[in-house]
C-alpha cells in the first residue's frame, strides 16, 4: 500500500468509505485472489483493476497514483526493483502477509491468521484461507512416485532435514543470499491433506472467487 494514502491497517480498509484500488493482471492469479480472499475472510474491500500487461505496469501506476495498492509474493518485494528503492525511500507500507507465521523480514506485518483470530473469522473462512494460500506453504515441495515404501520416505526426509542444518550448505546459502525457510515432509504431508479435504462450502466458494 502506497505510505501516503490513510491506509495504515487493514482496519482502516476495512471502515474505509471508498475501497482502496489495487491492481492486477486479470482474474485467474494471486493479484486478483488475495484482495477478493481478504474481504472474504476479514471484511476488508479493496476495488481490484484488472487488465494491465504485467508486474512492471502494476508498479508504474502505482508510482502514478493511479492505483494505491497491489498484492504479490515477500520473494519478489525482497529481491527486486522498484521495492528496494520503495522500502529505502518510506514509498509503501505493508499491511499483510499471507503465512502462519510473520516473515523475518516483516516482523511488524500481522498474518491474515492473525487477523482472522482477531476478528473471529468463521471456519468456513479459515478454510477457505488454507486452500487458497498453500502454494506458497508448499514453496517448492520434492515429489516421488505413489507407492513408495515407507522406509525409504523416511530416509529421503532425514536426509532432507539433515541437510537443511549441514554448516556448509547454510554458508553456501547465506553466500549466495538465498533465503531459507524448509518445511519438513512431514508438515508438507499434512497440509496437502488438510488443503485436498475441503468441505462443499468451501469449494464452492473457491469456485465463485476463481469465476468458474
Amino acid at each position: 500500500m502506497r505510505a501516503d494514502t490513510p491506509f495504515k491497517t487493514v482496519e482502516d480498509v476495512r471502515s474505509a468509505k471508498e475501497a482502496p484500488k489495487c491492481g492486477t493482471t486479470g482474474m485467474s492469479n494471486m493479484g486478483y485472489f488475495v484482495p477478493k480472499l481478504l474481504e472474504e475472510t476479514v471484511g476488508a474491500k479493496f476495488n481490484v483493476i484488472a487488465g494491465y500487461q504485467g508486474g512492471n505496469e502494476i508498479d508504474l501506476a502505482v508510482e502514478r497514483g493511479e492505483i494505491v495498492c497491489r498484492s504479490l509474493s515477500s520473494e519478489a518485494y525482497f529481491s527486486r526493483e522498484p521495492f528496494h528503492t520503495w522500502r529505502k525511500q518510506g514509498f509503501t507500507r505493508e499491511l499483510v502477509q499471507g503465512g502462519r507465521s510473520r516473515d523475518e523480514k516483516l516482523p511488524n506485518t500481522p498474518t491474515l491468521f492473525e487477523l482472522m483470530d482477531k476478528y473471529k473469522t468463521p471456519e468456513t473462512g479459515r478454510r477457505l484461507a488454507t486452500a487458497l494460500l498453500a502454494s506458497g506453504e508448499f514453496h517448492r515441495p520434492y515429489l516421488a512416485p505413489p507407492q513408495m515404501r515407507p522406509e525409504l520416505v523416511k530416509s529421503i526426509r532425514e536426509a532432507f532435514n539433515k541437510t537443511m542444518k549441514d554448516p556448509d550448505f547454510l554458508a553456501e546459502t547465506k553466500r549466495k543470499k538465498l533465503d531459507m525457510n524448509p518445511t519438513t515432509g512431514e508438515e508438507v504431508e499434512a497440509l496437502a491433506k488438510d488443503v485436498m479435504s475441503q468441505p462443499k462450502e468451501v469449494i464452492e466458494k473457491l469456485k465463485k472467487m476463481m469465476g468458474s
